[in-house]
């Protein structure tokens, strides 16, 4: 049997563990107080203005029932808007604040900080090639998960 710390999935949660915690002490640096997730709902709904919970949850692979508290979280700080949907009164369409917007822009520089950090130990072609490998195996792993990665039209990425 192989050594556990050297299995995909051993690794695969390492690096995930490394990269919430990079990510988290960027925020913290720069003043904000904002998760990964968080991060990933309102750079989505940035490019996807008035977009439902449903749809945001597709596009950042993340489980239906638990996007609600993302959302009422980054709604709690006055990040995001929430209103009942003109086209469906059941869906809950979303909208940035202009302090959304604002905090979008601070934390940019903090953002592609924890992108670096995450690759520091590689070369410019390491990293491209581990990116490339990344994107390889999550669209072959895709319909594994229990939040498949979906486009905005609803199609499995």
């Amino acid at each position: 049997m192989k050594d556990p710390h050297e299995m995909p999935g051993h690794l695969a949660r390492r690096f995930q563990q490394i990269a919430v915690a990079v990510f988290l002490a960027e925020m913290e640096a720069a003043g904000y107080d904002l998760t990964p997730v968080q991060y990933a709902a309102l750079a989505t709904v940035r490019t996807n203005p008035g977009i439902d919970q449903i749809t945001l949850a597709g596009l950042i692979a993340y489980d239906r029932t638990t996007i609600t508290g993302v959302v009422d979280r980054l709604v709690q700080k006055g990040l995001l808007l929430r209103r009942a949907s003109s086209r469906d009164r059941r869906a809950r369409e979303l909208q940035l604040t202009e302090s959304g917007r604002k905090t979008l822009r601070a934390i940019a520089p903090a953002v592609e900080a924890a992108q670096r950090t995450l690759v520091r130990g590689l070369t410019g072609k390491e990293a491209a090639e581990l990116m490339r490998l990344l994107r390889k195996a999550i669209a072959a792993g895709n319909e594994l998960s229990r939040a498949p990665l979906r486009d905005a039209a609803g199609e499995r990425g």
